[in-house]
Formats: structure tokens, C-alpha cells, sequence
């Protein structure tokens, strides 16, 4: 195999480049992104690029000359338009790239309320220039609504509050988080913005944004209008899968891949927001997971993959997100989704310090932790060798 090309600029792009080379890939190695700035960490757009003054440069994954050092054909600033996967060529622009090996890395955009995209002051937060245009708004005093209380929401909606916004969140469900973590949980999530005079309204979802040119303010679904000089639209992310359509490859809310993270199609990968794949330790079922560590963990696995194939492994494991809001953090590992009961094991949730466990038959299915960094890493230990309920609440004991 001489030619590879990862589509995708992203974090999961950029880390199979690395690992292609470290596996000892020596052919030529193309690397296109539809941004014009190099590849860069996501995090921290939610959190310290808001919060602070950082400069974007300190988000940068690769230092100029080490990126240079990957020997990379580097097509920056250009998107993949289709693909072609009987000539195995990808087209950009006016150029077609040809490959023998190919991963798709192309993540996913924020989704958008309607009509919105021609007003000034509404943003969604995904990459470098959306978290610029946001900062420049959150100046003290500012009236800022954020649509939907998931955690880019709750993130940035805690940088305006550190920056003296007056700040409102939206959230259709009853608490924030509520999908994942449940109510109980949801709601001491909630509790933190509360803490620090954030609004929520809940139950609620947004009918209008008003102002035609210039955001002026947002009508709720029960007639409730809100002044707003920026509003930032939380409200979940979509794959982006637009220019695959007529590859062939299977699209249903991603790139739909095998275990190995293969979809079907010798050669042909897919890793990060963009891939729809079943995780080992979850189970069979294809899911898609919006995390840096599954970016970082598919681009390893990808790498030895495609250049060694007939030793693949199946991707296999434990899910695992943060949050840092305000001086808190909330991490979740494991799957919270769909427990039979919930338990705080370890702390008190009215001292915002704890861990919670979610059972399901008979095992600890996934913990979630707030302000409890050192318990939450034995347990997140313990859901990396399927530990049991029983072994959940023994370690409650031991750490009491």
C-alpha cells in the first residue's frame, strides 16, 4: 500500500496520520480538511477559549514542524465533495485523489434552528471562528440565551456566567443531561448553574428568534420572550455524510462500520463523530459517540487496521466524557443511558461532590462523578474490567 487518504482534518484525522506513520506507513499520506487552520483540539472551544482570553493558537495539536515532520500531503481550507470507491478516489474541488487506503474522519456540524443563519449574535459553537464570534459577544452585562442544556450548552453558558453575562438557558426536558444521566442526576447539574445565577427555563422550547438583521431576543413555546444580545444554539450535532452520498457506503446516522471500524468496504475506514460502529464493551449494536477519547482510541485501532489487516481488532472500550462548568467538573463513564436503578455510591450530591452508579442486570453499567476525580477513576477501573454491582458497592464501602 503506497497512497492513503484521511479525510478530515480533525482529531481523529490528524491522530491516524500520527499513527499510520508510527506503525511505518511510508507512502504518501494525504490529509484534507475542510478548515483552513490546522488541525486543532474541540474541548477546550467550550471551556477555556470562552472563559478566558486563550489564543487559539494553544489549541493547535501539532506544533508546525512537527506536523511537518508527518510528511503529509496537506490540503487545508478544501472540502471532500464524493467519492468514488470502485476508481478508490476521492474528489476535491477540481482534483481527484486517489487512494488504496482511505479513512473518514470528516465529524460532524452543529445543528441549527431554522431561518437563523442571516442574523447577527446567533452562533453555534464547533470550531475556531464559532468560539471567536461568540467570545467578541460575551462582554459584561450581555444578555446571552443558550438553546439547550446538553454540555457544550451548560459549557458555554457557564463562560458567559465567569464573564458577567446575564445568562438563560433553554432546555426542552425537565433538567439538563436528563437523556444520558437521568432526572436525579440531571437536576444536580442543574443546580450549578443555579449556584451561579444562571436562569434555566425547562419544559420549554423556542418558538422565534426575533430581530431580523440583529438578534434581539427569543419567544418561547409558552409566549415568554427573552432579550438577548447573543444567543448560542446547543442542540446537538450531525455527521457529516453529505458528500458520501452515491459512494455506496452505508449512511444511517454516520458512516455504519463493522467492529473493526471497517464499513464494508476493503480498505475504506471510518473514525471519530463521523462512524457509526459497534463498541465491544457496549455491545453489538452500531452506535456513533461524540467523544475525544473514541477519537483518539478509533484512530489507533484504524491505523494498525488498515495496514495490517488480516490481524484487525474489534474496537472495545469504555466510553468516557467530561465536563468542566464553571470550577466544577462532571465526568461519565461507562453507559448511563439505560440502568435499572441509580445510586449515589460515594459523596453527597448536595456537597456537589460524588459518585453515582447505574445498574443493570446485575453489573455496574456506567458511573457519573461531580467533583470526585479520584474515586470516579476506580470506578471508571472497575468498568473497564465489567465489574458487578456487588464490586460497585464494595468500593463504596472501601472509599467511605
Amino acid at each position: 500500500m503506497d497512497q492513503i487518504v484521511v479525510v478530515g482534518a480533525s482529531l481523529a484525522g490528524i491522530r491516524a496520520c500520527q499513527n499510520l506513520r508510527r506503525e511505518g506507513f511510508e507512502g504518501t499520506l494525504t490529509l484534507i480538511g475542510a478548515e483552513k487552520h490546522r488541525p486543532y483540539d474541540r474541548p477546550p472551544l467550550s471551556k477555556t477559549m470562552l472563559s478566558t482570553d486563550q489564543d487559539p493558537e494553544e489549541l493547535f495539536l501539532l506544533a508546525e514542524d512537527v506536523l511537518s515532520d508527518l510528511d503529509l500531503n496537506l490540503m487545508l481550507g478544501e472540502s471532500a465533495t464524493s467519492l468514488d470507491i470502485h476508481r478508490q478516489v476521492v474528489t476535491v474541488g477540481d482534483d481527484q485523489i486517489r487512494y488504496e487506503g482511505l479513512i473518514i474522519a470528516t465529524g460532524a456540524a452543529a445543528r441549527k434552528l431554522p431561518k437563523t443563519d442571516a442574523i447577527e449574535g446567533v452562533h453555534v459553537l464547533r470550531t475556531i471562528d464559532d468560539a471567536l464570534a461568540i467570545r467578541q459577544r460575551l462582554i459584561p452585562g450581555a444578555s446571552v440565551v443558550i438553546v439547550g442544556a446538553g454540555f457544550v450548552g451548560s459549557e458555554v453558558a457557564a463562560a458567559a456566567s465567569n464573564r458577567g453575562c446575564e445568562v438563560t438557558i433553554v432546555e426542552a426536558a425537565a433538567a439538563p443531561l436528563i437523556r444520558g444521566l437521568g432526572v436525579e442526576m440531571g437536576e444536580a447539574c442543574g443546580d450549578l448553574h443555579q449556584v451561579h445565577a444562571v436562569k434555566l427555563r425547562l419544559g420549554v422550547g423556542v418558538a422565534s428568534i426575533i430581530g431580523r438583521d440583529e438578534v434581539e431576543g427569543v419567544e418561547l413555546t409558552d409566549g415568554t420572550q427573552l432579550l438577548a444580545d447573543l444567543v448560542v444554539i446547543g442542540i446537538g450535532a450531525v455527521p457529516n455524510t453529505d458528500w458520501l452520498a452515491g459512494s455506496g457506503l452505508k449512511i444511517d446516522d454516520g458512516v455504519v462500520c463493522d467492529g473493526t471500524m471497517n464499513t464494508g468496504v476493503p480498505g475504506v475506514y471510518a473514525v471519530g463523530d463521523v462512524a457509526k460502529a459497534p463498541n465491544a464493551w457496549l455491545g453489538p449494536s452500531p452506535v456513533r459517540v461524540e467523544h475525544w477519547t473514541a477519537a483518539t482510541e478509533q484512530a489507533m485501532l484504524v491505523a494498525g487496521n488498515l495496514l495490517h489487516p488480516e490481524r484487525s481488532r474489534a474496537y472495545d472500550s469504555v466510553p468516557f466524557v467530561w465536563s468542566d462548568q464553571y470550577n466544577d467538573r462532571i465526568q461519565v463513564a461507562g453507559d448511563t443511558d439505560s440502568s435499572e436503578h441509580v445510586e449515589v455510591l460515594v459523596g453527597s450530591v448536595e456537597e456537589q461532590a460524588f459518585v453515582t452508579g447505574y445498574r443493570r442486570d446485575g453489573a455496574l453499567a456506567g458511573v457519573m462523578a461531580m467533583n470526585s476525580i479520584r474515586p470516579f477513576v476506580q470506578y471508571r477501573r472497575l468498568l473497564m474490567g465489567h465489574g458487578s454491582w456487588d464490586d460497585a458497592l464494595a468500593l463504596a464501602a472501601e472509599l467511605s
